[in-house]
Order: C-alpha cells, then structure tokens, then sequence
C-alpha cells in the first residue's frame, strides 16, 4: 500500500473515530491527577520508577516541618558556598524565583555543600505564603520553623538550622536542573511532597504515570474486597500481582 493510501486511510479512521490521537494533559490535568487521595506518595513513587526506569523518590531525610500535602510544578535555584574575602556582589536567585514563581509552584533551593544552612526562614515563607506558592523543598536546612508553622507554609528540608545564608552562600543560577535530596529536577517538573517524603514526577513522563496510577487504583480497588473476605492479602496477590 502507498504512502499516500496510508494516509488517506488513517484521516477517514480519525474522521470515523476509529483512532482517537493522543493528547497530553495539561498541566493543571496532571496536577488535578496527581492530587487525587488515591494517589499515594507511595503509589506515585511506585508509577514513576516503573514509567521510567529510576527512582523519583528524595532521600529519607527530606522531611516536612509539619504534616502536610502539596502537588505542584518546581521552581528551581542554586547556591554555593562563598569566601570570606570575595566582596563580589552577586544576584540572589532564590530572591528571583520567590517573586517569578508561578502561584502554585513548589520551590526547589539547593544548597550546594550547605546542609547546615538555611534557605529559607519567616520572611521568605511569608512572601511564599501571600504570592500562592504551594510549598518548599530544600536541600539543605530551614530555620523559623514556629513561624512557619504558624503561617501553615509547607516546608521539607534536609536540615533545621538557625544559620543564615547570608555571608555564607552565594546564588548560582535559577530555573536549572538541580540535584534535590539525590533526585534530579528539571523546572517544571511535578513535586508531590507529604508525611511520607518527596516524590518527582518528571514532566516528561507525566502522562504515563498517571496512567500506571489508574491501573493500581483499578487492581487495589479490586483487591480490598478480596482481603476482606479471604482475610489474606496473599489470595488477592493471587489475582491481581498488585506488587
């Protein structure tokens, strides 16, 4: 058949409804998605590593301040250590990205050896607060947390510190991949973040995890009934091989 025969058949199909093309969600779908209650941190970290081949789930101590869940797209910014001696002014990008970030971003700061030292403190956690911002992840240490806590401003961070950054730390870029907690992130990227730990879902790969959530919302829905009864979850296993 011709390349020109395919063709025409392949619109008539469409036409027909035959095949429905693919169409990617919205990033307001994929949040709507992600922030669904059955849609665990632990499902969600399960989706990813099988949507993609590696884990998507931060370090163990990447923790909240406070129990908390947050869904959102990454808003990312560096910073290193300075020396003492280097009077260089220079622009302080997470500064930047606090005003720039998008309402409903996750804030993704980066420490570069400074887990000792705090990225963000009350007055940075107000202005999140008022902007929208749906929360903070940080590699690296928070300080203020009574305050914090008090404004209801989700935070998970490696560290507690009282440490200033101030004097200590220079900005190194913003919206740019960053190693959070061993995970890479790319801006954009889904933050999902609860009493459990962080989770990125990779913006890429966002399509076919929700798709992978569905099928274990669809085999665990299937399952409970079956452990019920038998009270074995291993006679549900039997049936669906969920894990």
């Amino acid at each position: 058949m011709g390349l020109a025969r395919i063709g025409k058949c392949l619109c008539v199909a469409l036409a027909l409804g035959l095949l429905q093309p693919a169409l990617a969600r919205t990033p307001d779908e994929v949040i709507a998605e992600l922030k669904r209650p059955e849609n665990s941190t632990g499902n969600i970290a399960d989706a990813v590593e099988e949507a993609t081949g590696v884990r998507g789930w931060m370090s163990s101590d990447v923790k909240p301040i406070y129990d908390a869940r947050i869904v959102g797209r990454a808003a990312t910014a560096l910073m290193r250590p300075v020396l003492r001696t280097d009077t260089r002014k220079y622009q302080n990008h997470l500064l930047d990205i606090l005003d720039e970030a998008e309402p409903g971003s996750v804030l993704v700061y980066v420490m570069q050896d400074g887990l000792e030292i705090a990225a963000m403190g009350n007055l940075m956690g107000t202005t999140a607060k008022v902007r929208g911002l749906a929360g903070a992840v940080i590699d690296g240490a928070v300080r203020d947390i009574t305050e914090l806590r008090r404004l209801q401003f989700p935070v998970w961070s490696r560290r507690v510190s009282p440490a200033t950054s101030v004097g200590r730390m220079i900005s190194v870029d913003k919206q740019i991949p960053v190693k959070c907690g061993e995970i890479m992130v790319h801006p954009g990227d889904y933050i999902v973040a609860d009493a459990d730990g962080v989770v990125v879902v990779p913006a890429a790969s966002a399509d076919a995890v929700i798709e992978l959530l569905r099928k274990y919302d669809d085999k665990e829905s299937k399952m409970i009934p079956i452990i019920e009864r038998e009270k074995s979850m291993r006679k549900a296993l039997e049936q669906y091989n969920r894990y």
